[in-house]
């Protein structure tokens, strides 16, 4: 059938993921890099994908696809949903990590990570560490470009981190929920950067607003080189 469906220009796509994150049907993933269409009977001609592309690398155009499919999109979100749940998964079982101040003989770099997990997409909502917390919401890559990361930024703070290049996910979704249902005291975003560091600030971005609550939040920018360039 001949219908609206979008059109991503790989030229101009930048792989930052914002159009990723904003298909809330799950049309798009990040494929090398760049933006991909992967299920024409995801997209419903709708466009959320547009307004969230920082390059314009996305448009409509009018050609043969397949029909949209509400309840293979349905299917498929309830599938996500079963596999975001632990499953006994030792490495998704919450816990709280108690620690002594080390001396310089004994640890001379201790941990500043007190739970775990630490993988947004693994956090359950609910997780008791949450409620009244200091967010510190990272880049994958921060905590290796930057030589001081425990000490400066995830003490005394909650730390979750992602990819927005790497996962195929909506941070946004899950960052909501997370802001809605506990006491969070701030919300401290480190990026890399890199563009496709940008979708993971506009996840929180997004999640801020809606989540309706009015909660201090700041960004802190590495560069690849460990230097911050910048703090807003």
């Amino acid at each position: 059938m001949i219908r609206r469906i979008i059109n991503i220009d790989k030229e101009r796509c930048n792989g930052c993921g914002a159009c990723a994150a904003a298909c809330h049907e799950g049309a798009i993933a990040m494929v090398a890099g760049k933006a991909k269409l992967m299920r024409e009977d995801y997209c419903d001609g709708l466009g959320d994908c547009l307004p969230a592309c920082p390059t314009g690398a996305i448009s409509f155009v009018e050609r043969e696809a397949a029909a949209y499919d509400e309840a293979a999109v349905l299917a498929a979100k309830a599938k996500k949903e079963e596999e975001k749940l632990p499953c006994g998964c030792p490495g998704a079982a919450v816990k709280t990590i108690r620690r002594q101040e080390a001396t310089a003989e004994v640890m001379p770099q201790q941990s500043r990570l007190f739970h775990w997990p630490v993988q947004i997409k693994l956090v359950p909502v609910n997780a008791p560490w949450l409620n009244g917390a200091k967010l510190l919401i990272a880049a994958d890559c921060t905590a290796y470009a930057y030589g001081n990361f425990h000490q400066d930024f995830i003490k005394d703070r909650v730390t979750l981190v992602g990819c927005p290049k790497l996962d195929s996910v909506d941070y946004s979704e899950k960052l909501t929920d997370i802001l809605r249902d506990n006491d969070i005291r701030s919300v401290t975003v480190v990026r890399m950067e890199v563009p496709c560091c940008g979708g993971l600030e506009n996840a929180v971005k997004k999640a801020l607003a809606s989540s309706g609550k009015m909660i201090p939040w700041n960004v802190v920018t590495i560069a690849t080189d460990g230097r911050i360039l910048d703090r807003v």
